[in-house]
């Protein structure tokens, strides 16, 4: 893959998405802080942990992220976790975070399709993304739309920050050998 690649959002921002680098761990820290306390909350890591900035930012064998730019400001962070040994290894999961102001404007999107195409390139199979019900159902949606379908839905999965109980929904996207297949 080129980067970094130029996109143009619905809205007409233009908008640089390129691999994360070491020297981004503060403008990804601030990043985090500008995420809404309800998006963290439903996040895998304690993305307030400067050592799990630290550690995205340094990247490694296992680990593959981008990072969306508006002007010198990070606006969007990317993932796609792999194995290399194991029952997983030929699976990669996926997470996108997308600042507020730049949502449904098919940024993640954008995203999405470098990480598939990056997941495709090592040879993964299947990729897997996984979505609280009734919170990330703009992000359901766009995955659907990209051919990820439901695996497994479990009931009353997650708790949210006032002790609701969510549905957690699991989504697997089949992988090609190319796009022509896609």
């Amino acid at each position: 893959m080129k980067y970094p690649k130029e996109v143009v959002l619905t809205n007409c921002t233009e908008v640089s998405i390129r691999p994360l680098q070491p020297e981004d761990e503060g403008r990804l820290r601030a990043f985090y802080e500008e995420v809404p306390e309800i998006d963290r909350w439903y996040m895998r890591f304690d993305v307030r942990d400067p050592e799990v900035i630290r550690a995205w930012a340094r990247g490694g064998q296992d680990v593959f992220s981008i990072v969306a730019e508006c002007g010198d400001r990070i606006i969007a962070h990317a993932r796609l976790h792999t194995h290399r040994y194991g029952c997983y290894h030929h699976q990669g999961r996926l997470r996108i975070i997308v600042l507020p102001d730049f949502r449904q404007k098919r940024l993640g999107s954008w995203m999405l399709l470098d990480l598939i195409r990056y997941a495709m390139e090592k040879g993964l199979r299947e990729v897997r993304a996984d979505f609280v019900v009734g919170v990330e159902d703009a992000a359901i949606e766009s995955a659907r739309k990209l051919d990820f379908f439901k695996k497994a839905l479990l009931e009353d999965f997650v708790i949210g920050p006032d002790g609701a109980l969510h549905d957690l929904l699991i989504m697997t996207k089949q992988l090609h050998k190319d796009w022509g297949d896609f």
